[in-house]
Protein backbone atom coordinates (compact mmCIF):
# COMPACT_ATOMS: atom_id res chain seq x y z
CA UNK A 1 0.00 0.00 0.00
CA UNK A 2 1.17 3.41 -1.00
CA UNK A 3 0.07 6.90 0.03
CA UNK A 4 0.25 9.93 -2.75
CA UNK A 5 -0.18 13.36 -2.27
CA UNK A 6 -0.89 16.00 -4.96
CA UNK A 7 -0.65 19.65 -3.81
CA UNK A 8 -2.65 22.63 -4.69
CA UNK A 9 -0.13 23.12 -7.88
CA UNK A 10 -0.80 19.62 -8.98
CA UNK A 11 -4.62 20.34 -9.63
CA UNK A 12 -4.70 23.97 -9.85
CA UNK A 13 -7.16 23.48 -13.35
CA UNK A 14 -8.75 20.67 -15.16
CA UNK A 15 -4.98 19.57 -16.96
CA UNK A 16 -3.56 19.41 -14.22
CA UNK A 17 -6.04 17.16 -12.77
CA UNK A 18 -5.81 15.00 -16.11
CA UNK A 19 -2.51 14.73 -15.36
CA UNK A 20 -2.95 13.33 -11.70
CA UNK A 21 -5.11 10.67 -13.95
CA UNK A 22 -1.97 9.79 -15.94
CA UNK A 23 0.21 9.41 -12.86
CA UNK A 24 -1.93 7.06 -11.51
CA UNK A 25 -2.21 5.21 -14.87
CA UNK A 26 1.89 4.75 -13.97
CA UNK A 27 0.48 2.15 -11.00
CA UNK A 28 -2.41 -0.38 -12.24
CA UNK A 29 -3.54 -2.35 -9.51
CA UNK A 30 -1.94 -0.74 -6.75
CA UNK A 31 -3.58 0.27 -3.50
CA UNK A 32 -3.21 3.69 -2.90
CA UNK A 33 -4.29 6.16 -1.00
CA UNK A 34 -4.66 9.89 -2.44
CA UNK A 35 -4.18 12.62 -0.38
CA UNK A 36 -5.14 16.05 -2.16
CA UNK A 37 -5.09 19.84 -1.33
CA UNK A 38 -6.88 22.96 -2.39
CA UNK A 39 -6.53 23.48 -5.97
CA UNK A 40 -4.11 26.37 -6.45
CA UNK A 41 -4.53 29.46 -4.53
CA UNK A 42 -7.45 28.70 -3.10
CA UNK A 43 -6.29 28.46 0.44
CA UNK A 44 -4.75 31.69 0.31
CA UNK A 45 -8.17 33.19 -1.37
CA UNK A 46 -10.17 31.55 1.54
CA UNK A 47 -7.47 32.95 4.27
CA UNK A 48 -8.49 36.38 2.39
CA UNK A 49 -12.20 35.34 2.83
CA UNK A 50 -11.68 34.57 6.93
CA UNK A 51 -10.15 38.01 7.67
CA UNK A 52 -12.71 39.75 5.20
CA UNK A 53 -15.75 37.64 7.46
CA UNK A 54 -13.58 38.23 11.07
CA UNK A 55 -12.12 41.70 10.68
CA UNK A 56 -14.54 43.50 7.62
CA UNK A 57 -11.04 44.38 5.63
CA UNK A 58 -13.62 43.87 2.41
CA UNK A 59 -16.32 42.30 1.13
CA UNK A 60 -17.13 38.48 2.35
CA UNK A 61 -19.60 37.79 -0.38
CA UNK A 62 -17.08 38.89 -3.54
CA UNK A 63 -14.20 36.90 -2.71
CA UNK A 64 -16.74 33.43 -1.99
CA UNK A 65 -18.11 33.87 -5.42
CA UNK A 66 -15.26 34.15 -6.77
CA UNK A 67 -13.50 31.21 -5.29
CA UNK A 68 -17.16 29.14 -6.54
CA UNK A 69 -16.90 30.52 -10.39
CA UNK A 70 -13.07 29.07 -10.07
CA UNK A 71 -13.98 25.57 -8.63
CA UNK A 72 -17.20 25.78 -11.10
CA UNK A 73 -15.49 26.64 -14.38
CA UNK A 74 -12.96 23.23 -13.64
CA UNK A 75 -16.05 21.59 -13.14
CA UNK A 76 -17.58 22.27 -16.37
CA UNK A 77 -14.11 21.65 -18.57
CA UNK A 78 -13.89 18.10 -16.66
CA UNK A 79 -17.49 17.02 -17.08
CA UNK A 80 -19.79 17.56 -20.07
CA UNK A 81 -22.41 16.86 -18.53
CA UNK A 82 -23.35 19.87 -16.28
CA UNK A 83 -26.01 17.89 -14.26
CA UNK A 84 -23.74 15.69 -13.30
CA UNK A 85 -24.43 15.43 -9.17
CA UNK A 86 -20.72 16.72 -8.32
CA UNK A 87 -22.41 20.30 -9.21
CA UNK A 88 -25.06 19.90 -6.89
CA UNK A 89 -22.70 18.83 -3.83
CA UNK A 90 -20.38 21.93 -4.61
CA UNK A 91 -23.28 24.21 -4.91
CA UNK A 92 -24.44 22.74 -1.04
CA UNK A 93 -21.23 23.23 -0.07
CA UNK A 94 -20.85 26.72 -1.09
CA UNK A 95 -24.41 27.44 -0.03
CA UNK A 96 -23.73 26.79 3.83
CA UNK A 97 -20.28 28.95 3.25
CA UNK A 98 -22.78 31.83 2.17
CA UNK A 99 -24.91 31.69 5.41
CA UNK A 100 -22.07 31.13 7.52
CA UNK A 101 -20.25 34.35 6.29
CA UNK A 102 -23.77 36.05 6.68
CA UNK A 103 -23.36 35.94 10.79
CA UNK A 104 -21.37 37.36 12.92
CA UNK A 105 -18.57 35.88 14.10
CA UNK A 106 -19.02 33.48 17.45
CA UNK A 107 -15.89 32.19 17.57
CA UNK A 108 -12.13 33.26 18.06
CA UNK A 109 -10.47 33.85 14.85
CA UNK A 110 -8.30 30.89 14.62
CA UNK A 111 -11.51 28.71 15.16
CA UNK A 112 -13.31 30.78 12.41
CA UNK A 113 -10.22 30.34 10.32
CA UNK A 114 -10.46 26.77 10.36
CA UNK A 115 -13.79 26.04 9.56
CA UNK A 116 -13.29 28.52 6.37
CA UNK A 117 -10.16 27.62 4.76
CA UNK A 118 -10.84 23.94 5.43
CA UNK A 119 -13.20 24.04 2.98
CA UNK A 120 -10.82 24.13 0.03
CA UNK A 121 -9.46 20.46 0.34
CA UNK A 122 -13.05 19.53 0.70
CA UNK A 123 -14.13 20.78 -2.48
CA UNK A 124 -10.82 19.70 -4.47
CA UNK A 125 -11.21 16.16 -3.37
CA UNK A 126 -14.95 15.56 -4.53
CA UNK A 127 -14.24 17.02 -7.70
CA UNK A 128 -11.38 15.02 -7.89
CA UNK A 129 -13.30 11.81 -6.72
CA UNK A 130 -16.00 12.53 -8.81
CA UNK A 131 -13.51 12.69 -11.95
CA UNK A 132 -11.95 9.66 -11.97
CA UNK A 133 -15.20 7.75 -10.77
CA UNK A 134 -16.41 9.34 -14.20
CA UNK A 135 -13.72 8.01 -16.67
CA UNK A 136 -13.66 4.79 -14.82
CA UNK A 137 -11.05 4.94 -12.16
CA UNK A 138 -13.01 3.08 -8.90
CA UNK A 139 -12.35 5.28 -5.79
CA UNK A 140 -14.25 6.05 -2.35
CA UNK A 141 -14.04 9.75 -1.42
CA UNK A 142 -13.04 9.81 2.57
CA UNK A 143 -13.93 12.82 4.87
CA UNK A 144 -10.04 13.28 6.96
CA UNK A 145 -11.84 14.78 9.35
CA UNK A 146 -13.66 11.44 10.38
CA UNK A 147 -10.12 9.98 10.70
CA UNK A 148 -7.41 12.45 11.72
CA UNK A 149 -8.36 13.43 15.11
CA UNK A 150 -6.75 16.21 17.26
CA UNK A 151 -7.01 18.48 20.07
CA UNK A 152 -8.82 22.39 19.74
CA UNK A 153 -5.54 23.79 18.89
CA UNK A 154 -6.90 25.67 15.70
CA UNK A 155 -4.88 25.99 12.95
CA UNK A 156 -2.15 23.93 14.79
CA UNK A 157 -4.13 21.23 15.79
CA UNK A 158 -1.99 18.26 17.22
CA UNK A 159 -2.74 14.70 16.12
CA UNK A 160 -4.15 12.21 18.80
CA UNK A 161 -2.11 8.90 17.58
CA UNK A 162 -4.31 6.98 19.52
CA UNK A 163 -7.24 7.60 18.48
CA UNK A 164 -6.38 8.35 14.61
CA UNK A 165 -4.41 5.22 13.96
CA UNK A 166 -7.43 3.40 16.16
CA UNK A 167 -9.81 4.93 12.98
CA UNK A 168 -7.73 4.59 10.23
CA UNK A 169 -7.32 0.69 11.38
CA UNK A 170 -11.23 0.28 11.23
CA UNK A 171 -12.80 2.41 9.60
CA UNK A 172 -10.37 3.54 6.26
CA UNK A 173 -7.97 0.44 5.98
CA UNK A 174 -11.42 -1.88 5.29
CA UNK A 175 -12.57 0.06 2.20
CA UNK A 176 -9.29 -1.04 0.58
CA UNK A 177 -11.02 -4.67 0.76
CA UNK A 178 -13.50 -3.38 -2.78
CA UNK A 179 -11.55 0.19 -3.22
CA UNK A 180 -7.39 0.20 -4.90
CA UNK A 181 -7.96 3.90 -4.53
CA UNK A 182 -8.56 6.07 -1.85
CA UNK A 183 -9.26 9.64 -1.96
CA UNK A 184 -9.06 12.12 1.16
CA UNK A 185 -8.32 15.31 2.39
CA UNK A 186 -4.56 16.51 3.31
CA UNK A 187 -4.63 19.50 5.87
CA UNK A 188 -7.61 18.87 7.92
CA UNK A 189 -8.93 17.04 10.83
CA UNK A 190 -11.75 16.67 13.42
CA UNK A 191 -12.40 17.46 17.33
CA UNK A 192 -14.06 15.23 19.61
CA UNK A 193 -16.83 17.76 19.35
CA UNK A 194 -17.10 17.83 15.69
CA UNK A 195 -15.13 20.98 14.73
CA UNK A 196 -12.90 21.36 11.75
CA UNK A 197 -9.18 21.77 12.89
CA UNK A 198 -6.17 22.16 10.17
CA UNK A 199 -2.28 20.83 10.94
CA UNK A 200 -0.46 24.16 9.75
CA UNK A 201 0.34 25.46 6.62
CA UNK A 202 0.81 23.42 4.22
CA UNK A 203 -0.28 20.18 6.09
CA UNK A 204 -1.19 17.95 3.55
CA UNK A 205 2.36 16.27 3.53
CA UNK A 206 1.57 15.84 7.27
CA UNK A 207 -1.74 14.22 6.54
CA UNK A 208 0.18 11.85 3.98
CA UNK A 209 2.87 10.81 6.54
CA UNK A 210 0.18 10.53 9.24
CA UNK A 211 -1.92 8.04 7.27
CA UNK A 212 0.93 6.17 6.09
CA UNK A 213 2.03 5.53 10.22
CA UNK A 214 -1.19 4.15 10.67
CA UNK A 215 -1.66 1.72 7.69
CA UNK A 216 2.38 0.64 7.76
CA UNK A 217 2.50 1.92 4.12
CA UNK A 218 5.46 0.71 2.22
CA UNK A 219 5.81 4.62 1.05
CA UNK A 220 5.02 7.68 0.50
CA UNK A 221 5.17 10.10 -2.29
CA UNK A 222 4.71 13.74 -2.36
CA UNK A 223 4.12 15.08 -5.55
CA UNK A 224 5.56 18.43 -6.73
CA UNK A 225 6.23 20.83 -9.54
CA UNK A 226 10.21 20.68 -9.02
CA UNK A 227 11.88 17.29 -9.82
CA UNK A 228 12.65 16.65 -6.40
CA UNK A 229 14.46 18.50 -3.18
CA UNK A 230 16.38 21.45 -4.08
CA UNK A 231 18.78 23.37 -2.46
CA UNK A 232 17.47 26.08 -2.74
CA UNK A 233 14.17 27.78 -3.79
CA UNK A 234 14.05 27.94 -7.35
CA UNK A 235 12.15 31.41 -7.52
CA UNK A 236 15.06 33.15 -5.52
CA UNK A 237 17.78 31.13 -6.76
CA UNK A 238 18.42 30.66 -10.69
CA UNK A 239 21.17 28.17 -10.12
CA UNK A 240 19.90 24.91 -8.05
CA UNK A 241 21.16 21.23 -7.19
CA UNK A 242 18.57 18.23 -7.10
CA UNK A 243 19.25 16.28 -3.72
CA UNK A 244 18.81 12.72 -4.70
CA UNK A 245 18.86 11.32 -1.17
CA UNK A 246 18.58 12.89 2.07
CA UNK A 247 18.80 11.20 5.51
CA UNK A 248 15.43 11.60 8.11
CA UNK A 249 17.90 13.99 10.17
CA UNK A 250 18.87 16.31 7.43
CA UNK A 251 15.18 16.52 6.17
CA UNK A 252 14.07 17.28 9.41
CA UNK A 253 17.06 20.26 10.07
CA UNK A 254 16.06 21.37 6.68
CA UNK A 255 12.24 21.88 6.91
CA UNK A 256 12.39 22.97 10.79
CA UNK A 257 14.61 26.23 9.33
CA UNK A 258 11.80 26.77 6.98
CA UNK A 259 12.23 24.50 4.15
CA UNK A 260 9.04 24.69 2.00
CA UNK A 261 9.38 21.29 -0.26
CA UNK A 262 8.54 19.13 2.86
CA UNK A 263 6.02 20.34 5.75
CA UNK A 264 8.04 20.37 9.14
CA UNK A 265 6.12 17.59 10.61
CA UNK A 266 5.89 15.37 7.85
CA UNK A 267 9.23 13.11 8.63
CA UNK A 268 9.27 12.04 12.04
CA UNK A 269 5.96 9.93 11.75
CA UNK A 270 7.58 7.99 8.79
CA UNK A 271 11.08 7.71 10.43
CA UNK A 272 9.07 6.24 13.44
CA UNK A 273 8.05 2.99 11.45
CA UNK A 274 10.79 4.00 8.88
CA UNK A 275 9.06 4.51 5.75
CA UNK A 276 10.71 5.94 2.47
CA UNK A 277 9.55 9.64 1.20
CA UNK A 278 9.87 10.01 -1.95
CA UNK A 279 9.61 13.80 -3.44
CA UNK A 280 8.88 13.43 -7.36
CA UNK A 281 7.65 15.13 -10.25
CA UNK A 282 4.01 15.06 -11.07
CA UNK A 283 5.19 16.38 -14.45
CA UNK A 284 7.59 13.40 -14.98
CA UNK A 285 6.71 10.71 -12.77
CA UNK A 286 8.88 7.99 -14.29
CA UNK A 287 12.29 10.49 -12.76
CA UNK A 288 13.79 9.30 -9.83
CA UNK A 289 13.15 12.62 -7.78
CA UNK A 290 14.48 12.60 -4.24
CA UNK A 291 14.17 9.62 -1.67
CA UNK A 292 14.27 10.57 2.01
CA UNK A 293 15.42 7.26 4.43
CA UNK A 294 16.96 6.39 7.62
CA UNK A 295 20.95 6.85 6.72
CA UNK A 296 24.34 7.87 6.89
CA UNK A 297 24.90 9.69 4.05
CA UNK A 298 25.16 13.66 4.85
CA UNK A 299 24.57 16.13 2.49
CA UNK A 300 28.05 17.87 0.79
CA UNK A 301 26.09 20.55 -0.73
CA UNK A 302 25.16 24.02 0.80
CA UNK A 303 21.27 24.36 1.54
CA UNK A 304 19.64 27.85 1.33
CA UNK A 305 16.16 28.31 2.82
CA UNK A 306 15.22 32.36 2.33
CA UNK A 307 12.38 33.69 4.05
CA UNK A 308 11.25 37.48 3.03
CA UNK A 309 8.89 39.77 5.22
CA UNK A 310 10.06 39.29 8.54
CA UNK A 311 10.05 41.09 11.36
CA UNK A 312 12.75 41.42 14.06
CA UNK A 313 11.43 41.98 17.74
CA UNK A 314 13.98 43.54 20.45
CA UNK A 315 12.46 42.91 23.98
CA UNK A 316 14.17 44.99 27.05
CA UNK A 317 13.14 45.32 30.77
CA UNK A 318 11.56 48.40 31.33
CA UNK A 319 14.22 49.25 34.11
CA UNK A 320 17.11 47.76 32.20
CA UNK A 321 17.82 44.55 34.22
CA UNK A 322 18.76 41.36 33.33
CA UNK A 323 16.89 39.32 30.73
CA UNK A 324 16.21 36.46 33.28
CA UNK A 325 14.42 33.15 33.57
CA UNK A 326 11.04 34.85 34.67
CA UNK A 327 11.12 37.28 31.92
CA UNK A 328 12.08 34.77 29.43
CA UNK A 329 8.67 33.01 30.44
CA UNK A 330 6.50 35.69 30.22
CA UNK A 331 7.62 36.37 26.97
CA UNK A 332 6.85 32.68 25.66
CA UNK A 333 3.72 32.53 27.00
CA UNK A 334 2.97 35.60 25.11
CA UNK A 335 4.38 34.69 21.64
CA UNK A 336 2.42 31.41 22.44
CA UNK A 337 -0.67 32.86 23.21
CA UNK A 338 -0.94 35.11 20.03
CA UNK A 339 0.05 31.98 17.72
CA UNK A 340 3.54 33.39 16.58
CA UNK A 341 6.40 31.59 15.82
CA UNK A 342 9.52 31.94 16.40
CA UNK A 343 12.29 31.55 13.66
CA UNK A 344 15.33 32.71 15.41
CA UNK A 345 16.52 33.99 19.00
CA UNK A 346 19.18 35.78 20.52
CA UNK A 347 19.63 36.19 23.83
CA UNK A 348 22.14 39.20 25.67
CA UNK A 349 22.58 40.49 28.79
CA UNK A 350 19.69 42.86 28.92
CA UNK A 351 17.78 42.41 25.35
CA UNK A 352 15.76 38.84 23.78
CA UNK A 353 15.50 39.59 19.95
CA UNK A 354 13.11 37.46 18.04
CA UNK A 355 12.85 37.09 14.50
CA UNK A 356 9.62 35.83 13.07
CA UNK A 357 7.09 35.91 10.15
CA UNK A 358 5.02 39.67 9.48
CA UNK A 359 1.40 38.54 10.07
CA UNK A 360 0.08 41.64 10.45
CA UNK A 361 -2.79 40.97 12.91
CA UNK A 362 -0.90 38.47 15.31
CA UNK A 363 2.44 40.93 15.54
CA UNK A 364 0.05 44.17 15.88
CA UNK A 365 -1.40 42.45 19.23
CA UNK A 366 1.64 41.02 19.86
CA UNK A 367 3.37 43.87 20.19
CA UNK A 368 0.53 45.75 21.45
CA UNK A 369 0.69 43.38 24.94
CA UNK A 370 4.48 42.92 25.29
CA UNK A 371 4.69 46.67 25.53
CA UNK A 372 2.85 46.51 28.59
CA UNK A 373 5.45 44.78 30.39
CA UNK A 374 8.62 45.42 28.38
CA UNK A 375 10.60 48.21 25.96
CA UNK A 376 10.02 47.04 22.78
CA UNK A 377 11.45 47.87 19.36
CA UNK A 378 11.50 46.45 16.21
CA UNK A 379 11.90 46.14 12.69
CA UNK A 380 10.02 44.83 9.36
CA UNK A 381 10.53 44.15 5.90
CA UNK A 382 13.71 42.19 6.82
CA UNK A 383 14.79 38.50 5.51
CA UNK A 384 16.03 35.41 6.90
CA UNK A 385 18.48 33.55 5.15
CA UNK A 386 19.59 30.06 6.71
CA UNK A 387 22.59 28.43 5.27
CA UNK A 388 22.32 24.33 6.10
CA UNK A 389 26.63 23.26 5.40
CA UNK A 390 27.72 26.64 4.92
CA UNK A 391 31.35 27.47 3.72
CA UNK A 392 32.58 31.33 3.84
CA UNK A 393 32.59 32.09 0.93
CA UNK A 394 28.77 31.35 0.07
CA UNK A 395 27.92 33.70 2.94
CA UNK A 396 30.24 36.69 1.62
CA UNK A 397 28.64 36.37 -1.66
CA UNK A 398 25.02 35.98 -0.17
CA UNK A 399 25.58 38.92 2.28
CA UNK A 400 26.67 41.32 -0.29
CA UNK A 401 25.19 44.82 -0.70
CA UNK A 402 23.20 43.84 2.47
CA UNK A 403 23.08 44.92 6.41
CA UNK A 404 23.40 42.15 8.73
CA UNK A 405 20.63 42.74 11.81
CA UNK A 406 21.73 39.47 13.74
CA UNK A 407 23.43 36.76 12.50
CA UNK A 408 23.89 33.07 14.58
CA UNK A 409 26.38 30.23 13.63
CA UNK A 410 26.70 26.93 14.82
CA UNK A 411 28.95 23.83 13.23
CA UNK A 412 26.34 23.11 10.34
CA UNK A 413 24.43 26.10 10.21
CA UNK A 414 24.11 29.87 9.72
CA UNK A 415 21.50 31.98 10.08
CA UNK A 416 21.25 35.64 9.09
CA UNK A 417 18.55 38.64 9.68
CA UNK A 418 19.67 41.12 6.86
CA UNK A 419 18.30 44.21 4.64
CA UNK A 420 18.96 45.74 1.84
CA UNK A 421 21.98 48.08 2.08
CA UNK A 422 19.75 50.71 -0.21
CA UNK A 423 16.40 50.02 2.08
CA UNK A 424 18.22 50.63 5.61
CA UNK A 425 19.83 54.16 4.37
CA UNK A 426 15.95 54.82 3.80
CA UNK A 427 14.65 53.79 6.88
Amino acid sequence: MQIFKFGGASVKDADGVKNVVEVLKQFPNEKIGIVVSAMGKTTNALEQLANAFFYKTEKADVILEEIKMYHLDVCRQLFKNTSHPVFMELENTFVELYWAIEDEPTHDYDCEYDQIVSIGEVISTKIISAYLNEIGLKNKWVDARGLIQTDNSYREGKVDFTITENLVRTELMPIFDSFNLIITQGFIGGTSENFTTTLGREGSDYTASILAYCLDATNVTIWKDVPGVLNADPKWFSHTKKIDELTYHDAIELTYYGATVIHPKTIKPLQNKNIPLHVKSFLKPKDQGTIVRDGEKRLNIPSYIFKIDQVLISIQPKDFSFIAEDNLSDIFELFSRFGVKINLMQLSAISFSVCCDNHEFKIQNLVKELKTQFNVLYNSGLELMTVRYYTQETIDELTEQKIILLEQRSRFTVQMVMKNETDYMHT
